[in-house]
């Protein structure tokens, strides 16, 4: 897992860097939307996700014809990178430029790659959306901010991932959602779920049905919004059993928001324990075990130890 060290876990007050963040929410919404286009679907909007990486966020290989095209937002030299399966290249700095300059250079670097893709340019699941081509209102980057974001992610993405070691049924990829600009990880009970009703603001009731169409207990993590102005974790079952927000859950500085309809847990709660990891599996594992006890999961079907490094796992 993570690093225990402070530098792993750096402070990222919402305050300090909202406009970076609302800038850099959009961009990556533009990028989403590129692999939105070209990926065929797959379950849960799986396929529109990004991933992180050792530099930054990834929408992984992008089908192109008989080739491949790739999007790497580099937040250590502040980059934005398209690369292509034929070797070529193009690139551009991050800073310095607007929703509407971003959109534009991207759509002439893949121009310039030969790759042709048109998106939606309205963003998704934001109020008082801006077409990105004429967005001149957010025009802001912090590179020290989108460093400090990096290595949350970095963190928060080694934890997820051996959070997932110790589920055996399905359980989405540890990825990251541009719309809500949250990094995930999903587990699923393997039943259907009641149809859901929608009504999700700034999202298609059609996305929302799909993505719910089965039990889950899902996690993430999200530098904060809306009644939530701070950076924090986040944890809800859909459907929501009996009992489930009223279970007592770890550590002591979780509640249950009412608002939201889901466990919150402060990230400057784990970002000051004296074990960051820990922690933050504690309330990854016991907001899961909430939900899998109030609706009755089959845990003994779908649980196993968690994994470790070159050790098969015992039948």
């Amino acid at each position: 897992m993570s690093n225990a060290s402070p530098a792993a876990w750096p402070e990222l007050p919402l305050a300090g860097w909202r406009q970076t963040y609302e800038t850099l929410h959009l961009w990556t919404q533009i990028v989403g939307k590129i692999r939105l286009a070209r990926a065929p679907w797959l379950n849960h909007s799986w396929h529109i996700a990004l991933y992180v990486t050792a530099r930054g966020l990834t929408t992984s290989p992008i089908p192109d014809g008989t080739n491949t095209f790739q999007i790497d937002f580099d937040f250590i030299e502040h980059a934005l990178r398209i690369s292509t399966s034929r070797g070529s290249r193009c690139e551009f700095t991050l800073a310095g430029n607007s929703v509407a300059s971003f959109y534009s250079k991207v759509m002439a670097a893949l121009s310039e790659l030969g790759i042709a893709v048109a998106i939606d340019e309205m963003p998704n699941e934001l109020p008082d959306p801006i077409r990105f081509s004429q967005d001149q209102t957010h025009a802001s980057y912090d590179p020290d901010a989108a460093r400090r974001l990096f290595q949350i992610l970095v963190s928060v993405d080694g934890v997820f991932k051996q959070f997932r070691t110790g589920f055996l049924g399905k359980a989405s990829p540890i990825h990251f959602f541009w719309g809500s600009f949250d990094l995930a990880v999903t587990r699923f009970s393997g039943r259907r779920a009641p149809l859901h009703p929608g009504g999700v603001p700034h999202l298609s009731d059609e996305v929302a049905c799909e993505a719910y169409s089965h039990e889950v207990s899902s996690a993430g993590f999200w530098p904060g919004s809306g009644p939530i102005d701070f950076p924090a974790f986040y944890s809800y079952a859909y459907p929501e059993p009996p009992g489930f927000r009223s279970t007592r859950v770890k550590p002591v500085e979780a509640f249950f928001s009412e608002q939201l309809g889901e466990f919150i847990l402060p990230y400057d709660a784990v970002r000051t324990a004296a074990q960051p990891d820990q922690v933050l599996i504690e309330f990854l594992q016991s907001t899961y075990e909430a939900a899998a006890n109030a609706a009755h999961w089959d845990r003994d079907e779908l649980e196993c130890t968690f994994g470790q490094p070159g050790i098969v796992r015992q039948i």
